[in-house]
C-alpha cells in the first residue's frame, strides 16, 4: 500500500510530504518531498540592501534566530574586513548558546510529545519560555529577533537579562533532570526510540550531515571547535557523541549540549570584557539615535546607511562564513559587486542534509516509527527551503 505521511498528517509539519511504501506496517520505500515552502530567501536578497537581509534570516530557523543573524553578518564582515569589538564578540556567543537551549528544547519536548510523554513537553517548554523572555528583555523580540548587525549587535545586554539568567539556567535544569528521569531509562521511551531510525556514521558524512544529528552518529565535527569564531577558542566546552546514530542519541546528544550551552554562558558572563558592542565604522555602523535628532553630519550618515541606492558597500569579492546553529554547520557564502545589494547569497541550511538522508532511517522500520524520526532529526522548514 501506498500512503501519504503529511503533509496534513497532524504530527508531521505541512511542508513536507513523505510517501511510503507499506508491506503491512514495515515501510519498504521512502520517498521524502521538500518544497512546500517557497520563501525564496536566496533571492529575495539579492533584491534587498545588505542590512535588509538580516530580518530575512531570522525567518531560516525561527527557532534559534541569533545564529542565523550571526553567521550572515560574519560574512558580509569578512568581505568588509571588520573586526567586531571582544565584548561584541562575547555578546554574541552569550545569545547564539541561549537559542542553541531553545532550539533544542523545542524539538526534544515536541519529539517526547508525539511518543506520549506529554508532561515532559510541559516541562521543557515551561522552560523554554523563561529563556524566550530573556530574548525579548534584549532584542525586544521573541522569535524575529533580527538582533545582530555588520560591525556588532544592535544594543547590549540588559540589566534585566542578566538578572534573570541565573534563574533561567536553574528553572533549565530542573527541567533537564526530571526530563531526563522520566524519560532515558522509561521502558516505552526506551522501547520506541533505541534502535530506531539508525544513521550509520558512513551515510552520516556521505550526506555531509553536522550537528547533533551527526553527532549522534559519531561523526565528531562541531564549527565552534574545529573551526573557531568569535570568541569561542577562549571558552571551554566538551561536543557530545553518539555511538548507534538512532532516535536515542539524538534526543540524548541535544540534552547533553544544552548543559554544555549553560557551561559557555556562564564563561560568556565571566570573561565578558567592558567596552562596546559594535565597531566604530562609519561605513557601517549607525551614529546614536540621539545625535541623529541634533547633528547634521550624523542625519547625513544615518540616511546614507539606510536608504536604498547608498547603504552598506563592499567590495567587490566574495566570502563564505559558517557557525555552528542548532542543526549544524549553519553558512553562508555571499558575493559583492561593489554596489549596495548582495550579487548573490548562497545559505548551507543544516537541517536540508539531515533530512536528504531520511528515507534511509525509516526504511526497514515500522510506520509508527516514521513520526519520531522525523522528529528526531528536526526539520526545520524555513531552513530547509530551497
Amino acid at each position: 500500500m501506498r500512503i501519504n505521511m503529511g503533509p496534513s498528517h497532524p504530527s508531521m509539519h505541512g511542508t513536507v510530504r513523505i510517501a511510503l511504501d507499506l508491506d503491512g506496517e514495515v515501510v519498504r520505500k521512502a520517498e521524502v518531498e521538500i518544497g512546500y515552502l517557497h520563501r525564496a530567501f536566496e533571492k529575495t536578497a539579492e533584491n534587498r540592501t545588505w542590512n535588509q537581509v538580516v530580518p530575512y534570516t531570522d525567518r531560516l530557523n525561527y527557532v534559534s534566530p541569533v545564529i542565523n543573524n550571526v553567521g550572515y553578518v560574519m560574512a558580509v564582515e569578512k568581505l568588509l574586513g571588520i573586526e567586531v569589538p571582544e565584548r561584541g564578540q562575547y555578546v554574541r556567543v552569550l545569545m547564539s548558546e541561549v537559542s542553541r537551549i531553545t532550539d533544542h528544547l523545542t524539538c526534544n519536548a515536541a519529539n517526547a510529545m508525539e511518543v506520549g510523554a506529554m508532561t515532559v513537553f510541559i516541562y521543557l517548554m515551561e522552560a523554554r519560555e523563561v529563556f524566550y523572555h530573556l530574548i525579548e528583555d534584549v532584542t525586544g523580540a521573541r522569535l524575529t529577533v533580527s538582533y545582530a548587525r555588520v560591525g556588532g549587535v544592535t544594543g547590549d545586554l540588559t540589566p534585566g537579562f542578566l538578572d534573570g539568567l541565573p534563574r533561567a539556567i536553574r528553572r533549565l535544569r530542573v527541567a533537564l533532570d526530571e526530563s531526563s528521569r522520566l524519560l532515558m531509562k522509561n521502558r516505552i521511551f526506551y522501547d520506541r526510540f533505541r534502535g530506531v531510525g539508525v544513521l550509520p556514521r558512513g551515510t552520516a558524512v556521505e550526506h555531509g550531515i553536522t550537528g547533533p544529528v551527526g553527532r549522534a552518529s559519531g561523526v565528531d565535527y562541531d564549527v565552534r571547535r574545529d573551526l573557531p569564531y568569535l570568541a569561542y577558542d577562549r571558552l571551554s566546552f566538551e561536543v557530545p557523541t553518539g555511538t548507534l546514530g538512532d532516535s536515542y542519541d539524538r534526543f540524548r546528544v541535544r540534552m547533553e549540549e544544552m548543559e554544555q550551552s549553560v557551561r559557555l554562558i556562564q564563561q560568556c558572563v565571566r570573561d565578558m570584557p567592558e567596552g562596546p558592542v559594535s565597531a566604530d565604522d562609519q561605513r557601517v555602523n549607525l551614529p546614536p539615535k540621539e545625535d541623529v535628532y541634533r547633528d547634521m553630519e550624523a542625519l547625513i550618515r544615518h540616511f546614507k546607511l539606510l536608504m536604498p541606492g547608498h547603504g552598506i558597500r563592499p567590495p567587490a569579492g566574495e566570502a563564505y562564513s559558517a557557525v555552528e546553529g542548532a542543526n549544524g554547520e549553519l553558512g553562508f557564502y555571499v558575493v559583492s559587486d561593489g554596489t549596495d545589494r548582495p550579487w548573490r547569497v548562497r545559505c548551507r541550511p543544516p537541517c536540508f542534509f539531515a533530512v536528504s538522508a531520511l528515507d534511509k532511517m525509516i526504511e526497514g522500520g515500522m510506520l509508527a516509527d516514521v513520526v519520531p524520526t522525523f522528529g528526531s532529526i528536526n526539520m526545520i522548514a524555513g531552513e530547509l527551503d530551497r
